[in-house]
């Protein structure tokens, strides 16, 4: 058996940012082709069957890519105890999958009316059985999965350029988008036996795994009803048409909260062993400095592709889709929330097991967003859904907050924040009024993305020297 180590935060935060950006920026280079060769409606009805999809994935992983994370996280030291844990997480995740992907097969053939595209959805759905990338998380291996499902992915690209040609090739796309997901699930599995060994686990020990994946299955499910449920609704409450062009916006807009993301699923862990060995001192050092830095992205992020989002949309997937310009600018509205939410939940509550908090949040998003929907989409459409969204996660992140206020200085962090959503303002004007004085929208782009790289970095810099900031004062005095 491998020694595991304490990894690098910052070397596995760079892997899983990463990766995450790459599975999500390797569909965005063939966005545009894809978007092209499909149009509105075929990609619509993709998004539309891979949403249902998705809802199966999410019912047969029950919570267990937060537990798995974190009570793997927590045993690591100890081989046996590895062992126990890992193996009654697995052997449950295996029981509850299996039904899933029965009862999917089930909906394909008696409920579903375009059998076709929902039934390719199936290797999709078994993916979800192989799912262990949360073992690997919580040893911190984030190297190796990212290693590994980084060739499936640029293979995946290379299929979809190779054989995707016109709108009858939907069905082509459906296979290789599905089979890769299984593929780079399938082949994590082949290492696993150098960190761990599966035991067969007792009746009483799966009860002991089950009530506390139940706990956060539930606000796994209430995220997805405010990330996944607004297209099903487009889809039924609007068209294959708008459904595209909300696809795309959204997709674009993943591609920032998931560098985001990626510094919560590699904190997970290192905040789970830091409670676990009541090193408390670093615990809360780690929260104050991983949300400087994530708010200063989280701004950059969000004000730069606001203002670029008009001349970006019809650069990137033609002229058909100029539609889902706006709705990004309407999108990023999320990112600050999405962000500063996710550095509590992944860095405290989730560590700290305040679970019931964690809970509460996200249903009322759901709420929310459902509610939302009901009322905007029939009438506005891609639009509305949109802006349900920005309502859903700006409630998360305001009742997390409120939650951990007692715990947490909430109000130091908003205001340390501050100077950068007004330096990514200032960015915005300046990168939006481009747009209105160069004709050509290629050479636009170009110099609206090098205005705004210029305009958010310079100042920043010179405000992180003045506060004295860390990193800024190593990498002057190469530390």
């Amino acid at each position: 058996m491998k020694n595991i180590k304490q990894s690098s935060v910052k070397m596995n935060f760079l892997y899983q940012a990463c990766y995450q950006v790459l599975i999500l920026a390797l569909p965005l280079i063939t966005s545009p082709y894809v978007s092209r060769v499909l149009e509105a409606e075929g990609l619509g009805i993709y998004s539309y069957s891979y949403s249902v999809a998705y809802y199966f994935v999410l019912i047969s992983m029950l919570g267990v890519l937060n537990y798995g994370n974190r009570a793997i996280a927590r045993c690591r030291d100890n081989q046996v105890e590895l062992d126990k844990v890992f193996s009654g997480i697995v052997t449950l995740h295996i029981i509850v999958s299996l039904a899933c992907t029965i009862a999917y097969i089930l909906y394909v053939f008696f409920i579903v009316k375009e059998q076709l595209y929902s039934l390719l959805q199936t290797a999709y759905v078994l993916s979800g059985l192989f799912d262990i990338t949360w073992f690997y998380y919580g040893i911190e291996k984030f190297k190796l999965t990212v290693a590994r499902n980084t060739l499936i992915k640029i293979i995946t690209v290379i299929f979809v350029f190779s054989f995707v040609r016109d709108t009858d090739d939907l069905w082509i796309y459906c296979i290789i988008m599905s089979g890769s997901m299984l593929i780079s699930q399938i082949i994590l599995w082949l290492p696993l036996r150098k960190y761990v060994h599966y035991r067969f686990s007792a009746k009483d020990q799966l009860k002991g795994h089950l009530k506390p994946m139940l706990i956060l299955f539930i606000p796994t499910i209430a995220i997805s009803l405010y990330k996944y449920m607004d297209k099903i609704m487009i889809g039924l409450l609007s068209n294959k048409a708008q459904l595209g062009y909300y696809e795309n916006a959204e997709s674009i807009v993943m591609v920032l909260t998931s560098v985001i993301g990626s510094l919560g699923t590699v904190m997970l862990p290192q905040m789970a062993n830091l409670v676990a060995n009541k090193n408390m001192e670093q615990f809360y050092g780690y929260i104050k400095m991983s949300m400087r830095y994530v708010m200063i992205l989280a701004f950059a992020m969000s004000f730069g592709l606001a203002g670029i989002a008009k001349v970006f949309a019809p650069v990137f997937w033609g002229t058909a889709f100029e539609a889902s310009g706006s709705l990004i600018q309407i999108l990023v509205i999320t990112v600050p929330f999405v962000s500063f939410a996710n550095v509590l939940r992944t860095q405290y509550l989730l560590p700290k097991e305040k679970d019931l908090e964690y809970m509460i949040s996200v249903i009322a998003g759901a709420v929310v967003n459902l509610t939302a929907n009901a009322l905007l989409i029939p009438k506005y459409g891609a639009v509305g859904a949109s802006v349900a969204t920005v309502f859903a996660e700006g409630t998360v992140c305001f009742i997390q907050s409120i939650a951990v206020r007692k715990d947490l200085p909430i109000s130091s962090y908003i205001k340390d924040a501050v100077p950068f959503g007004g330096l990514g303002l200032f960015m915005f004007v300046i990168v939006y009024s481009i747009e209105n004085i160069i004709p050509n929208q290629m050479i636009c782009l170009f110099v609206q993305v090098s205005a705004g790289v210029v305009t958010y970095a310079i100042p920043l810099f010179i405000i992180l020297y003045k506060r004295g900031d860390t990193i800024i004062s190593g990498f002057l005095h190469n530390e």
